[in-house]
């Protein structure tokens, strides 16, 4: 039950996270918003290490950094797709990816959920599909090439997931340390590559800097949760985190969902009690 929780939490922070990040993507360069929010989150693990103590060991910082690599690419690679496909071909097939991967590889590692926690599983990555949908999709041919890209940063999101599971317990926050150092790396030097500035919008900084504590908590969360419970039924709940930007955007900004996600929100609510209740 404690994992579920974290779990659930986590997907509430990250929606969150991606709630602010979005926002900040309309006043700032999106390599921007990605280095400023990441170093932001790399400066806020590090009061967390006596919070959360733990041993420093090679194979969790490996771990993390091999995780941070594989986000901060799926990262770049999804505003790509967003910016050539349309968004309700791209959210959904990135989401779903994301989640179906971490379940099939948790199962393939020997993980073996209940019935009634599997059903959940199931719901919850029609959720995912669902909540992810957008309105004003439009006709006409869809490019491959997004869809491609989609799909690749949906299996980076995955595999940031999986490599988290992969930490030692007793590490604390190290890998995590690791995860981010390692992507601010990566995004600086893409940066300098392409020649990009890194300087924030106009009275944008303060939403990009939420955008990464938010994101940082998020991954504390999960790595909580993924060290007290099976990668099947964590990450699928953490990959629930559409929902909560949805709601967010509602709430906050006025906006409205349609029907097909105000159906994938309650799926959502009813996945989450399923694996509980497993």
């Amino acid at each position: 039950m404690t994992a579920v929780l974290l779990a659930t939490a986590c997907a509430v922070v990250y929606g969150t996270a991606d709630f602010f990040g979005g926002l900040a993507t309309r006043r700032s360069r999106v390599l921007s918003v990605v280095m400023i929010s990441q170093f932001a989150g790399l400066l806020f693990v590090l009061p967390l290490f006596p919070l959360l103590p733990g041993a420093f060991g090679a194979a969790a910082l490996g771990w993390g950094m091999a995780a941070g690599v594989c986000g901060a690419l799926a990262v770049a690679v999804f505003y790509r797709a967003l910016a050539g496909g349309v968004m309700s071909v791209v959210a959904p097939t990135t989401a779903t990816a994301s989640a179906a991967l971490p379940v099939l590889v948790g199962l393939a590692m020997g993980e073996r959920p209940t019935a009634v926690a599997l059903c959940g599983v199931a719901l919850a990555l029609l959720a995912v599909v669902l909540v992810s949908r957008q309105s004003g999709a439009g006709g006409g041919r869809v490019a491959v090439g997004p869809v491609v890209q989609a799909l690749v940063s949906g299996l980076g999101f995955g595999a940031f997931f999986i490599l988290l599971k992969q930490v030692p317990e007793g590490s604390g926050m190290w890998s995590l340390f690791g995860a981010r150092l390692a992507s601010v790396v990566l995004v600086a030097a893409l940066a300098l590559a392409l020649r990009r500035t890194l300087r924030p919008g106009p009275g944008s900084l303060p939403v990009i800097v939420a955008a990464g504590l938010f994101d940082m908590a998020a991954n504390v969360l999960f790595l909580l949760a993924a060290q007290r419970g099976m990668l099947v039924l964590v990450s699928v709940l953490a990959s629930l985190y559409p929902a909560s930007t949805l709601m967010l955007a509602r709430y906050v900004l006025g906006e409205r969902l349609n029907g097909v996600q105000t159906a994938g929100v309650g799926l959502a609510l009813g996945a989450v009690a399923l694996i509980a209740g497993g």
